[in-house]
């Protein structure tokens, strides 16, 4: 799938009330929420050159604004299901109120809204109940690796226990299910994908892995040299494990699924292959960064102002509008494998996940 070049200018929508819809017929339902770029790892994949380049405080947006925005989406876009994500969410203090404050809203159709979180699982051993009582219904751990060295390598700390203690914590609070987020890396993969995936199964989490895409400004990133959804099947049926045909259909969902069934262990483990397979035409997320920008694409070359109006006195149907025209634009793929494909500006952390 190559990028849409986007030469001619698309006509705006006209200013009504509904669903945030793009020109080229997808629905955004879902919205990743950064609630802030710092991260307390640095994973080279995600974390910019100088990890220090924290966004200033002034920028951020406030509880309250947070709380603003996303019960505008809900509300007025048919926003259905709200991810917090980071940097490190778990670094916001007020994460809890946030959550509590997204469960209080009701969708289109009078729902509770889907509330989950993506983590890097520091800390989360003392709070995953909190935020399961608070309103939080799932959790994503990020997790590469079950080899201490490998983690060290890849994070730059050495804290694999604690987010081991983390995943143990979530599960026990009912934050289910419980997945597993894993960028594979080419100087491991080939022992590290089958040992997470037989510590996932062993534990009732869902693995899922992740193509390495070009959104950390601390590592250089070639297409030829990502490890590929082919090159991990390889290596868990080498080590074992009996894989089913992925399922036909998965909708919205970036991940294709295998069955898995190895020693008496059953599960799926499923692989988004963003970049080898990219699932742009179904794709229906919007991201807020923690700045207030609006991102229609991970890849998005131009973002959308949100914060400026809002402080400035802008009405919620005034800010609904903006969001609106800011996915009418939405480039038709990320065009990873387009010749003209340029990286962002902003790396993984800065945007959300």
């Amino acid at each position: 799938m190559t990028a849409d070049p986007d030469s001619a200018a698309p006509q705006a929508q006209p200013i009504t009330d509904g669903p945030l819809v793009d020109r080229y017929g997808r629905v955004a339902r879902d919205l990743r929420v950064s609630l802030t770029d710092r991260c307390n790892l640095r994973c080279t994949y995600c974390m910019p050159d100088d990890p220090d380049a924290w966004l200033p405080d002034e920028t951020l947006l406030t509880d309250e604004e947070l709380a603003r925005l996303i019960e505008i989406s809900i509300n007025h876009l048919g926003i259905t299901n709200v991810r917090f994500t980071g940097g490190e969410p778990l670094l916001r203090r007020s994460l809890e109120q946030l959550i509590s404050a997204t469960a209080q809203l009701r969708t289109q159709a009078g729902e509770t809204p889907g509330i989950s979180m993506t983590t890097n699982a520091l800390g989360l051993a003392h709070r995953a109940q909190k935020l399961a009582d608070a309103g939080l219904q799932r959790i994503n751990v990020s997790l590469d690796t079950m080899n201490p060295d490998h983690f060290e390598q890849i994070t730059q700390r050495r804290r694999l226990p604690a987010v081991i203690a983390g995943l143990a914590a979530a599960k026990a609070a009912g934050l289910t299910p419980v997945k597993v987020n894993a960028v594979p890396q080419t100087a491991h993969f080939v022992t590290d994908a089958p040992e997470l995936l037989r510590f996932c199964l062993s534990n009732g989490y869902r693995l899922r892995f992740i193509e390495h895409m070009p959104l950390g400004g601390s590592v250089s990133w070639q297409r030829n040299a990502i490890v590929t959804r082919k090159q991990l099947l390889e290596a868990m049926t080498s080590a074992g494990a009996r894989l089913s045909a992925p399922e036909d259909a998965r909708g919205a969902s970036p991940a294709e699924l295998w069955e898995v069934e190895w020693d008496g262990l059953s599960g799926d483990v499923g692989i988004i292959a963003s970049v080898t397979a990219p699932f742009c035409a179904a794709c229906d997320r919007t991201r807020l960064t923690s700045d207030g920008q609006i991102r229609t694409c991970l890849f998005d070359q131009v973002e959308t102002d949100l914060r400026t109006p809002l402080r400035a006195g802008a009405s919620d149907e005034e800010l609904a509008e903006l969001w609106k025209r800011a996915t009418w634009r939405k480039p038709r793929a990320h065009g990873i494998d387009h010749d003209g494909f340029a990286r962002p500006s902003r790396p993984m952390s800065a945007i959300g996940g």
